[in-house]
């Protein structure tokens, strides 16, 4: 029931991970659930590059390096996360958003649809038993210096993807009541 999977997704993040690798037509299922993601429009406006193999230890030292450059105090153990997160995924996928050229709706609208499809991608991951979690560091935004953009594409984060042992918690929400009015007249 769908219901009980949103209720039991989680964040499962690289530190979890165990070596097992996630099949590729894994991933590709994991990526055609966010291909359906609803989107004004139709501007699917969605891009994903999966990263593997020896491109995680480069994405590793990319964002390391980056981030010495950019702070003139780096903390050690900031960048040696930075370095090991990525390998041990199994596989990251960078979460990017193509902008519609003739810009016929908001920027908003297209990063909400963004967001939909990678919220199809983790409900897919839960319900295959994979852990997953997006990452949005403010590097993002050097992205470009790593992956190939085209035009008017932005990333939006990393979507880490990894098996793992063990049980997840049980999630803690606030009753919906207490955020909804309802109006009636």
């Amino acid at each position: 029931m769908i219901f009980d999977i949103i209720k039991k997704r989680r964040s499962v993040f690289p530190v979890q991970y165990n070596d097992s690798p996630i099949a590729k037509e894994d991933i590709e299922k994991v990526l055609e659930a966010g291909n359906w993601a609803p989107n004004h429009k139709c501007t699917e406006p969605w891009r994903f590059k999966v990263i593997q193999g020896d491109a995680k230890k480069r994405l590793g030292i990319f964002l390391s390096k980056k981030y010495e450059e950019l702070d003139p105090k780096p903390k050690a153990m900031k960048v040696k996360k930075l370095q090991e997160n990525p390998q041990m995924a199994s596989a990251i996928i960078a979460i990017c958003m193509q902008r519609d050229p003739k810009e016929s709706l908001p920027e908003w609208e297209e990063v909400a649809a963004v967001a939909m499809a990678v919220q199809n991608m983790w409900l897919q991951c839960t319900d295959m038993g994979i852990g997953s979690y997006w990452s949005s560091p403010g590097l993002i935004k050097y992205m470009d210096e790593f992956l190939s953009l085209n035009e008017g594409e932005k990333c939006l984060g990393f979507f880490y993807m990894g098996n793992f042992d063990g049980e997840l918690n049980e999630g803690k929400r606030e009753p919906i009541a207490s955020k909804t009015e309802w109006i009636t007249e």
